[in-house]
């Protein structure tokens, strides 16, 4: 216990969650800005964290070096004790030799043990703890800060493996640099100096095995790097298939019937394994290079001490001290090109990580971009155009003025552009022309984060986080009390079975769990905590898109009161297929192809008998009958 406390002295001296990024003054409280993009470049992004911790990195620094010196003067002093015991007697050997006795034993007990526990503490406590967690944290940071249009083109998973890798591998890589690396230079050096004092020629052989390692470093290891990051990137393809069939667990088991969801995955995990195993030849290769070449260096500063041997010119502990040093050194090398061999795959590991965390977001907030301030939640799309960079028109000079407070619903055929509007209102995607404003102000000139929190959105595909029931209505207004979070489930007609949810954790009611993306919930109950979320925090606009698709009609009908109260004095844009739900809105607005065809209130367009009159009289139950129409946006 004492131990554990004077240890938890050094974990602070790093903190993980700090960021460098200039933004994070704003963003740390108010998620105003974007923090500063990480260096996309494999070497300056590892010294760009490494000087956020430069202390104990020199502090890593010099215990490396101290532990060459003291595996150099543990070897050496093998030597010199053989040569004090050879001309001296044993009567008077510790009296003649009180001191050299006293110095190797004060490196042997203290000295290297203090050496070996300052590295210790400063890998163990401060840096594998804190560094490499700073490094996934600011990783992570960029990664959430990136487009919705990021995260729809790669695999959640890989996203998760690339922050996981980028802390893991960076660190280690600095650690292996800083302390194993340099710890085996130093070595290196020192056992030169030693054996060119005892002999030149052995400084010869051990010059001409320096060259020759660093011969194989340079021309056997480059392909290792290759190799280790196609490993890398291998691994986290299949990674992101093994977490994508789970993540959609629902539909492997509903639609997978011949198991096609196995040969996807295992066409990644064969890539992997190839990757794998293309790297294992490579590190067999340079793993036999080095045998051969310290077979020919031990064996030739043992020829050379014996030969000097018997000329005279070399002790015996001259003998014992050159055949110790090199038979570690041989031990060392061996185990550093190991070393040096993760060194590469890290650095591998780490380029690819990079190339996913470092580009900058391709949708940020202007530098001079201020919160948005809605007074009154007039809405204008203004001759806005958007293709989704196809090219082909989706949306193409779109006019529209929505008045404050006025409840609008949007109707047409699937993809006629409906959810495209409310996802550009929402800034997920930046108009190609035109401009979209709310009381006045362009969407572009303000911050994402005050525009997004001015407006409550509900849609059909309703992914719940996997938290608590009580942390999934109040995440858009965590600070609320249990009694308005519960009035809002209430108004939302959840409260019923609420209290009956159990998780396997044994929580229940308000504290139980949902499951990935509320997977534990039906449909209709995963709705109704969106509307609660909704209700909770109380925006000035409200977009609905499909907000009762999963709701039964009993159900629709009991919350459909707190609905039209909740939209009371905000501004609504619905969309919905049953068009009975937005039958009695103040304006509908109906689209095709990117354009309106149609606006005015139900019975205005039903007398008119055109597109909207066509989708009403195609409605069977309340739904849109058209089977031609393609999957819904």
């Amino acid at each position: 216990m004492m131990m554990d406390g004077f240890l938890k002295r050094f974990e602070n001296v790093l903190d993980p969650f700090e960021d460098n990024g200039e933004a994070e003054k704003h963003a740390r409280f108010n998620r105003i800005g974007h923090l500063d993009p990480l260096p996309n470049n494999a070497n300056q992004f590892i010294w760009h964290f490494a000087k956020q911790a430069k202390w104990p990195l020199i502090g890593l620094l010099i215990c490396g070096g101290l532990t060459g010196l003291v595996e150099a003067i543990m070897f050496t002093g093998v030597g010199w004790l053989v040569d004090a015991m050879e001309g001296t007697s044993p009567a008077t050997f510790l009296a003649e030799h009180f001191w050299l006795i006293a110095g190797l034993l004060f490196v042997t007990l203290i000295g290297r043990a203090l050496v070996l526990f300052a590295a210790s503490v400063l890998e163990e406590q401060m840096i594998a703890p804190s560094f490499f967690n700073r490094i996934r944290w600011q990783s992570y940071r960029r990664i959430i800060e990136q487009s919705y249009t990021f995260f729809q083109n790669d695999f959640a998973g890989r996203l998760a493996q690339k922050v996981q890798q980028a802390g893991q591998a960076t660190g280690d890589f600095v650690i292996t640099i800083l302390q194993t690396f340099w710890s085996f230079i130093t070595f290196v050096v020192l056992t030169i100096s030693i054996l060119g004092a005892i002999d030149w020629r052995m400084s010869v052989v051990l010059a001409l095995w320096s060259l020759g390692y660093i011969w194989m470093i340079r021309n056997l290891l480059p392909q290792i790097r290759i190799l280790g990051r196609e490993r890398a990137n291998a691994n986290s393809v299949w990674t992101g298939r093994v977490v994508d069939s789970f993540t959609n667990i629902l539909s492997v088991k509903l639609f997978d019937s011949t198991r096609k969801e196995d040969a996807f995955v295992k066409d990644g995990f064969a890539r992997y394994v190839e990757a794998v195993r293309r790297l294992c030849r490579a590190l067999t290769t340079i793993r036999t290079a080095i045998a051969i070449l310290n077979g020919l260096m031990m064996t030739g500063v043992g020829w050379v001490a014996i030969i000097g041997w018997q000329a005279g010119s070399v002790t015996t502990g001259g003998v014992a001290a050159a055949l110790g040093l090199v038979l570690r050194l041989n031990q060392m090398s061996g185990w550093m090109m190991f070393n040096i061999n993760g060194l590469v795959r890290n650095y591998g590991t780490i380029q690819d990580a990079v190339a996913t965390i470092s580009p900058l977001p391709n949708l940020i907030d202007k530098p001079d971009a201020l919160p948005l301030k809605v007074e009154t939640g007039a809405v204008a799309f203004e001759d806005i155009t958007f293709h989704y960079g196809k090219g082909d028109g989706v949306i193409e000079n779109f006019s529209l003025a929505i008045n404050p407070g006025e409840k609008v619903g949007l109707v047409g055929r699937s993809g006629a552009g409906k959810t495209t509007l409310v996802n550009l209102l929402l800034r997920l995607y930046d108009v190609e022309d035109g401009r979209i404003t709310i009381d006045g102000q362009n969407i572009s000139d303000v911050t994402q984060a005050s525009l997004r929190a001015a407006i409550g959105v509900v849609t059909q595909d309703t992914a719940l986080l996997h938290r608590s029931i009580r942390e999934n209505i109040a995440y858009g207004r965590s600070e609320a009390s249990d009694e308005e979070v519960f009035d809002a489930a209430a108004r939302a007609n959840a409260a019923d079975f609420i209290p009956t949810l159990r998780d396997p954790k044994g929580n229940s009611g308000y504290k139980a769990t949902v499951g990935e993306r509320g997977i534990k919930l039906s449909g209709g109950q995963r709705q109704r905590i969106a509307i609660a979320r909704v209700l909770l925090k109380d925006a000035p606009i409200l977009l609905l898109d499909e907000a009762t698709s999963a709701l039964d009609s009993e159900v629709e009908a009991a919350i459909q009161g707190n609905l039209n109260h909740m939209m009371e004095g905000k501004t609504v844009i619905a969309i919905a297929h049953r068009l009975s739900t937005i039958a009695s809105l103040d304006r509908l607005i109906v689209i095709d192809e990117g354009r309106i065809v149609e606006e005015g209130r139900h019975a205005d367009l039903i007398r008119r008998g055109g597109l909207y009159a066509q989708l009403w009289e195609r409605q069977s139950g309340g739904f849109i009958g058209d089977l031609d129409r393609e999957a819904a946006e």
